[in-house]
């Protein structure tokens, strides 16, 4: 039997408690108490004595996530996530409606209501994040205006079009407009900016940040009055140079994961960076604001925050150390136990859109046209790239792969129409054989690989091709894929084997010779032209700080 949220809500008994030593954000306080938890609310907490020694607190929120990177469809994402204590997230679909436009925010929507979570969904401002790629869909100030009359639509996700924000461009302000004519807040990205451009980029309304790289870039947008959102994902960290900013800055701080591929998330997701922050020594109340109070307050949202009248949404933890997660509630509801989900696989609809055919080697070969060539550099656990300038590898007329100096080929191939590849070449990710493809390549999600020979290359990508979406790791003595059937971005199936097959696609990639953390999360980001400084889309080599396309070679 399929047991949706009302089902599950006429199967709770209408009063229950819980006791045991209670948290209290709102008050900064912590005492003995029971909880009474009455059709869903909390009816009364009664200061008493209580044998039992764990902690009542309220649930985390991520307060800035795609749930597409997690690689499962909302429902999913929450069944896991409830067992680390999330109970909410402020969740950005840009990356499917990049794919389906408006129906895959619907869709997003839809499939979260299968779930007791909450999810706090937004409208993506910058669907094509620019005009230098091609995406599936294209979201206008129009289409904007009508999602921000929606009430299931709490805010404008991540403005990543900062350059249009400073040139006042009209589509941009329009869609910016549309946020404040409704009260709605509105999410930044704006990795580096900084001085007057900052300044003109924050007054045009703009409320958050996650794309600080150092401190003092985060302290100038705080002095600014921007909440500054630490992150901690699978490709991009950035909690070990911001989390300092607890002892100065804590009302203005948040946490989020932004982008958590599966088998990360199995392990963790909020409640790590909770529990990481405390044993260094910060404040615990600050640090739990930051993960739940300061998120609410800012959003505006309906999650309880253990007050009495409030929605039954908190967790119970063994102690404010270890913070294992004993159990999860959300309105009322127990999801979780033991960190283990309490909710139902629920199975999902796969709504797609790729039209690419199969590629040939010779798509993808090179005629040298100069001495040298721009390299892409990537870095270890952050988004940002450098560039460097090398002699290029040639045989046949043909630049290739060099691993002796890790200057790989790279391309970008377009879903959404059939199209020549896009071909650069990137250092430090490592690959000594074989190759690696993903559909998943922000922000237009068009077909992404690297490879150290062109036919591996070649066989990664069409091996996507062949599954409309997926990540592969690509040797030719051995192969590991997972099917992306939902837009290329989402598995239908249970999160836990979809974890389990993702560490299989990560595991041989890493046997292949990436050193990288994350070397496929790291991949996907190649292609987002929005933050510095070398990148590729599907249309060709982007530098992202003149924000123009560059030739491949050096003149």
């Amino acid at each position: 039997m399929q047991i949706n949220v009302k089902t599950l809500t006429l199967m709770m008994p209408h009063t229950s408690t819980v006791s045991g030593r209670i948290v209290d954000l709102i008050h900064s306080d912590i005492y003995e108490g029971s909880v009474v938890i009455c059709n869903g609310k909390i009816a009364d907490i009664k200061k008493e004595p209580v044998c039992n020694r764990q902690y009542i607190m309220p649930g985390f929120i991520d307060s800035h996530v795609h749930i597409e990177s997690s690689m499962l469809p909302p429902a999913e994402f929450a069944r896991i996530a409830v067992c680390h204590g999330t109970v909410a997230s402020i969740s950005d679909p840009h990356e499917i409606a990049n794919v389906l436009g408006i129906e895959g925010i619907k869709y997003m929507i839809k499939n979260g209501q299968l779930s007791p979570f909450k999810f706090y969904f937004g409208a993506p401002p910058c669907v094509p994040a620019t005009n230098f790629e091609t995406s599936g869909c294209t979201i206008d100030a129009q289409a904007i205006a009508e999602l921000m009359k929606m009430d299931n639509i709490y805010f404008l996700s991540e403005m990543m079009n900062y350059p249009g924000v400073l040139a006042k461009d009209t589509d941009i302000m329009k869609k910016i407009q549309a946020a404040l004519d409704y009260h709605k807040p509105i999410d930044g990205h704006a990795p580096t900016l900084k001085n007057e451009s900052l300044e003109t980029y924050i007054q045009s309304g703009i409320s958050t940040d996650h794309e600080c790289f150092s401190i003092q870039e985060a302290i100038e947008k705080i002095q600014l009055g921007v909440k500054i959102l630490i992150r901690e994902g699978s490709a991009a960290k950035n909690f070990d140079t911001l989390i300092p900013l607890m002892h100065t800055y804590p009302h203005m701080l948040m946490f989020c994961s932004d982008d958590k591929h599966p088998h990360d998330l199995i392990k963790g997701h909020i409640n790590t960076l909770v529990k990481k922050a405390v044993n260094m020594g910060y404040n615990i109340m600050d640090v739990l604001k930051a993960a739940s109070v300061n998120v609410i307050q800012h959003y505006k949202l309906d999650v309880g925050l253990l007050q009495k009248g409030d929605s039954a949404d908190f967790i119970v933890v063994d102690n404010l150390q270890s913070f294992n997660i004993l159990q999860t509630y959300i309105k009322g509801i127990l999801v979780a136990r033991n960190s283990r989900p309490l909710l139902p696989f629920i199975h999902s609809d796969t709504p797609n859109r790729f039209i690419s055919n199969p590629i040939r080697q010779e798509d993808i070969a090179v005629e040298p046209q100069g001495k040298d060539i721009k390299v892409i550099v990537c870095h270890d656990k952050q988004l940002n790239t450098d560039s460097i300038i090398a002699k290029p590898k040639i045989e046949n007329n043909n630049i290739v792969s060099d691993t002796d100096r890790d200057i790989l080929k790279m391309v970008v191939v377009n879903r959404y129409t059939p199209s020549k590849p896009a071909i650069g070449f990137i250092r430090n990710i490592g690959l000594k054989q074989g190759a690696i493809a993903s559909s998943i390549a922000h922000d237009s999600h068009n077909i992404i690989a690297v490879g150290v020979t062109d036919k591996d290359i070649t066989n990664a990508v069409n091996l996507i091709i062949k599954h409309q979406g997926g990540v592969v790791a690509y040797s030719p003595r051995k192969q590991e894929t997972l099917p992306l059937p939902i837009a290329g971005l989402m598995s239908a199936d249970n999160g836990y084997s979809v974890a389990d097959t993702y560490e299989k696609v990560n595991t041989l990639t890493h046997q292949l010779g990436s050193a990288l953390n994350a070397p496929l999360m790291t991949l996907a980001f190649m292609s987002l032209l929005v933050i510095p400084e070398l990148k590729l889309s599907d249309q060709g080599l982007f530098d992202a700080a003149k924000f123009n396309f560059t030739s491949l070679f050096v003149e």
